[in-house]
């Protein structure tokens, strides 16, 4: 009968799914910045950004606000592996006159409270951190300011609202004079309450309150936190869930006694969830219930009494000890007849049943949005299955027979792929304002060992002339036919006498070898009205087999595919002039002369080194006797690149690889270049710069990080300047740092997983997207340096430009190429964001790697206007332009 009665209460499975999914779009409109505004749950930032890890540690104390009475708190939080947390606690009554008097008073108050326990204590001299749980609705800005939106639960102080409770705190300390404290932190109690759960059990991520009122928080994503800039990381957010249904999505739902309340109640058409659940309500609703049943002669033979028709003479407590397993019956008894009826045995069944249908309710809609919160926390991870932990607190959850049981219930029906447990929180609101307090201390001094690690890093402007200068030398020193044999930047000539004017044209072939695979190009170049370069390129592999063979078996396949790519062109038997990109450490003695000091890159093949390759090619190409090929040039991709851009731009004098490995050239005049007879115009000059440093001159900036990374090389001691900018160590300087971090405690929970201990896991594409604000840190840093020193090396090279021709301004192009230059984040990727938090500076900002470049060069190099174009394909179509400027020069001079 009564189950009939109350149909509408009794809530189905489908329904409950239904209010889930309606909660979670809720969620959304409060998380979204257009639609915050009028979202009715309002999702507030509490910048909170992390739960506890257990290393923290400290003497903290905490102000818990919420009601007539106040407590202080003293916690003492220790580590030494056992997570201990000792407090002492003191309560202070707030006096009628003082709720209702002026702000200034009633912070006095606080204030004058605060001082006797720390006299008590004998603590006053100390300076300790403080956090402040202050439960009234708040707009909080930072961790250690919130404004107060209005007074609720008989609060009237004067001017308070709309100010900054902490500041109004301080002020009234400050009056004093008489001790000092470092107030930190302002929580709700739903955050305190995840964040005491959260030092015992780190799954914890969410925090709930059923007591007199409602209420959660979890831990969000920064990236979907529209009302907060910043996308690293995580955030604590307090739902303020009891507003759910004030825009009327619950309407269906809502029954005629959960209008009737609301009307009563002193906020009308508010916290309308609030109202369904929660310790404040749920005896009311008991009792509508009991009248109108009695008015309708369904209970108590159709009497009713005063006490009955009293609001809140049935108080929840009531609802609890009815439905205890043994006493129930006769507790309904005992507390109906106090209420001055005369209840027969079947009132009290039906009361029994009235009062676990409301209280049952009440445990289904909390699971509802829970389960809400904990599958959006779920798609967030991106998991199948989630293990997670609630924190709970209040009076309903923790003193009502079956309401945990049936809560937990409710939501493992809804969740069935997720593992949640729950957990009674104890003392959220004290022990969990100097949580979160200690948390924000440990993240704060973690902060500085981190950057006090990652100082060495940072160079400053000296360091970085120093560097220029010292690039300065080490160039004289290569070109200088006396030094060049010790020289560590060896300064090689290239031969190559010229840059392209414009005027080239014909068809030309080019080679490009340089690893595991091989193209073969044809290049037509135009002039004049229709100037331009066509190209077509096959790509093909070279088999390991080939690459470990011998010299002639590795020729013989490259004509055989510089043959069969002619026949594809239909272009047999052509005769056409050649540039061959040899990317290998070469010694050049005339434009088609290499000597191939040592193989690299995993190539072997016998009887090549100390042998000229372009002879080796033409070799091959008489063995073949199929075509004829005019071999004109070999070239490093260096200056593959310089050419490119030079074709584009006339001003490009200058070639930059900043890739896996880097080098640059530049146009050199031939009186400098004392290998080479001869003192007449210019000549390209191949730096090798990489092993710039590898004799000791750059070892006050190196770090213990860049030694470890040398150390682990292939090649140590060599490359050593290479092995600070290049991509194809910047990872392994980055893992190497965070090993350190973790090994001292500053990340990870100082636990280095196998995957750190693996060398060059951070393959440097994992440099531009990062997940959590301290990688994405170092990267910075690491990033910026090798930016930085990279612009050094190019200023040392525009500048020496400039003074060979005895200019006062030197207007250049920098012709540049690599992956490291044109994949490192680009400056628009990042916006300079500020990451609003006490406990963690923002992150700088990373800049492109190009960016810092420029930056860097100019003011290295202020007399210099220097362009930086980026050039596509040095090694094939560069190789061709030396070609068709070295035929162009030929010709002329014929």
């Amino acid at each position: 009968q009564i189950d009939k009665y109350l149909y509408h209460m009794r809530l189905s499975e489908e329904t409950l799914q239904e209010v889930s999914q309606r909660f979670r779009r809720e969620m959304e409109k409060g998380l979204g910045a257009d639609t915050n505004p009028t979202a009715s749950v309002k999702m507030l930032p509490t910048f909170v950004r992390s739960t506890p890890d257990g290393t923290e540690d400290g003497d903290f104390l905490a102000l818990d606000l919420g009601g007539t009475n106040f407590r202080v708190l003293r916690v003492k939080v220790s580590d030494n592996g056992l997570q201990k947390v000792e407090m002492e606690n003191q309560i202070y009554a707030i006096p009628e006159e003082l709720m209702r008097g002026s702000g200034v008073q009633l912070f006095d108050h606080i204030a004058e409270c605060l001082a006797n326990f720390m006299e008590k204590l004998k603590i006053k001299d100390k300076k300790l951190p403080l956090g402040f749980t202050f439960s009234f609705p708040c707009h909080q800005t930072k961790l250690d300011e919130s404004i107060l939106v209005t007074w609720t639960k008989g609060f009237k102080c004067s001017s308070v609202e709309g100010k900054d409770v902490v500041s109004m705190l301080r002020k009234s300390i400050k009056k004093r004079g008489d001790f000092d404290i470092d107030i930190v932190a302002v929580v709700n109690d739903t955050v305190g309450t995840m964040m005491t759960c959260g030092y015992d059990d780190h799954n914890c991520e969410v925090g709930l309150i059923v007591g007199t009122g409602t209420n959660a928080c979890y831990m969000e994503e920064m990236r979907h936190i529209d009302l907060v800039e910043g996308d690293e990381g995580r955030m604590c957010i307090n739902m303020e869930w009891g507003a759910f249904g004030d825009d009327g999505v619950l309407n269906d739902i809502r029954t005629e006694f959960d209008r009737e309340i609301d009307m009563g109640s002193l906020n009308p058409g508010k916290q309308l969830f609030e109202k369904m659940i929660s310790g404040m309500y749920m005896g009311e609703l008991v009792r509508l219930i009991l009248v109108k049943m009695a008015k309708e002669g369904l209970l108590f033979g159709g009497r009713l009494t005063p006490d009955l028709l009293t609001t809140g003479h049935f108080e929840t407590r009531y609802v609890s000890a009815i439905e205890k397993e043994k006493e129930g019956l006769q507790k309904a008894h005992e507390i109906l007849t106090k209420l001055g009826l005369e209840p027969s045995h079947e009132d009290c069944v039906a009361t029994h049943r009235i009062c676990q249908i409301v209280s049952t309710r009440s445990a289904n809609l909390c699971g509802a949005t829970l389960a809400a919160v904990l599958r959006r926390i779920k798609e967030n991870k991106g998991l199948d299955r989630l293990r997670s932990t609630v924190g709970v607190d209040g009076s309903v959850y923790k003193k009502h027979p079956h309401f945990a049981r049936r809560l937990h219930k409710t939501v493992r029906k809804l969740l069935p792929d997720c593992e949640i447990r729950f957990v009674r929180s104890e003392d959220g609101s004290g022990k969990g304002a100097a949580m979160v307090t200690a948390v924000a201390y440990r993240l704060a001094a973690q902060h500085k060992a981190r950057q006090k690690i990652l100082e060495a890093l940072k160079l400053s402007h000296e360091q970085l002339l120093e560097v220029k200068q010292r690039m300065r030398i080490e160039m004289e020193k290569g070109l200088g036919k006396e030094t060049h044999p010790e020289a560590t930047v060896k300064m090689l000539p290239t031969y190559v006498c010229s840059t392209p004017d414009g005027t080239e044209k014909g068809d030309f072939l080019a080679l490009d070898l340089g690893g595991t695979n091989f193209r073969v190009l044809l290049v037509r170049v135009r002039n004049g009205m229709r100037r331009g370069v066509e190209m077509h390129n096959k790509i093909y592999s070279i088999p390991v087999e080939i690459m470990q063979g011998t010299g002639e078996e590795l020729f013989d396949h490259i004509v055989h595919c510089i043959s069969d790519f002619l026949e594809y062109m239909g272009m047999k038997g052509v005769s056409l002039p050649l540039g061959f990109t040899f990317s290998f450490p070469c010694q050049q003695n005339n434009l088609d002369e290499g000597i191939l000091l040592k193989w690299t890159k995993g190539f072997k093949a016998t009887g090549c080194e100390g042998e000229d390759v372009v002879n080796l090619l033409k070799e091959a190409i008489h063995r073949r006797e199929e075509f004829d090929l005019d071999v004109v040039a070999v070239v490093n991709d260096t200056v593959g690149t310089m050419m490119t851009c030079g074709y584009e731009d006339p001003y490009c004098e200058v070639g930059l690889i900043v890739g896996t490995g880097s080098n640059a050239c530049y146009m050199e005049e031939m009186r400098n270049v004392e290998l080479v007879e001869g003192e007449e115009g210019r000549m390209c000059v191949n730096m090798e710069w990489g092993a710039f440093g590898d004799n000791g001159c750059l070892d006050d900036i190196r770090t213990e990080f860049d030694l470890a990374v040398d150390e682990l090389s292939l090649n140590p001691g060599k490359q050593r300047f290479e092995k600070m900018i290049s991509g194809m160590y910047l990872g392994e300087i980055v893992r190497n740092i965070l090993m350190d971090f973790t090994k001292r405690g500053l990340l990870f929970r100082g636990r280095i997983s196998e995957r750190l201990k693996t060398r060059e896991i951070f393959e440097t594409k994992f440099l531009s997207q990062i997940e959590s604000i301290i990688v994405k840190e170092v990267c910075t840093v690491v990033a910026r340096r090798a930016a930085q020193l990279c612009g050094a090396g190019m200023a040392a090279v525009v500048d020496k430009i400039r003074e060979n021709r005895g200019l006062d301004f030197l207007k250049v192009t920098v012709g540049v190429d690599g992956t490291l230059y044109k994949l490192h984040p680009q400056a628009g990727t990042f916006s300079p964001r500020q990451v609003k938090s006490a406990s963690l500076p923002s992150p700088p900002v990373p800049y492109s790697f190009s960016t810092v470049m420029h930056e860097t060069v100019k003011q290295l190099s202020p007399k210099c206007e220097v362009t930086f174009l980026q050039s596509e394909d040095g090694s094939g179509k560069g190789a061709a332009l030396i070609t068709a400027v070295a035929c162009r020069i030929r010709e002329a001079g014929q």
